[in-house]
């Protein structure tokens, strides 16, 4: 999708953070590490929710994650989290990134026609504050050594 001038009007196209796919997807407030990226056209009706390849990196995810946005042509974003990397793609390119979002992608789109959600003017999260934590394989003392584990197995 492409924002385009048309009489005068200007078409926004609006991304929200989602678990799935969908308007009725639940919306995920992590930025970088959402499943997809739901964007909606108000003007058409147009929903297309592309998976957010970034999501599983092990680094530069929210910068990998803003270009996929960025990409898709969107005006405004509706996420939770919005760590310095990916905000300073956003704030460069004019994409207004909005908080607050809860529910469903449909309950947060109409949350944002209603002016209800919050632009941001910085970030609101550190790098790496969105990384899974505590997946690790170790088991202390006994374990295989992998992860944190100290590995002394006996």
């Amino acid at each position: 999708m492409v924002t385009m001038e048309t009489g005068g009007v200007k078409r926004m196209n609006i991304c929200v953070t989602a678990s799935g796919e969908g308007l009725d997807s639940e919306v995920d407030p992590r930025f970088g590490r959402c499943s997809y990226f739901v964007i909606y056209d108000p003007d058409t009706r147009n929903v297309e929710s592309i998976s957010n390849a970034a999501a599983f990196t092990s680094g530069g995810t929210g910068i990998k994650a803003a270009e996929i946005v960025a990409n898709a042509g969107v005006d405004a974003l509706l996420t939770g989290t919005m760590g310095p990397n990916a905000f300073s793609i956003f704030s460069e390119l004019g994409i207004d990134v909005q908080v607050g979002i809860k529910g469903t992608v449909r309950e947060a789109i109409r949350q944002y026609e209603a002016g209800e959600l919050q632009s941001i003017r910085s970030p609101n999260t550190t790098p790496g504050s969105g990384m899974r934590k505590g997946n690790g394989m170790g088991n202390g003392m006994k374990g295989s050594g992998m992860g944190r584990g100290i590995g002394r197995g006996k």
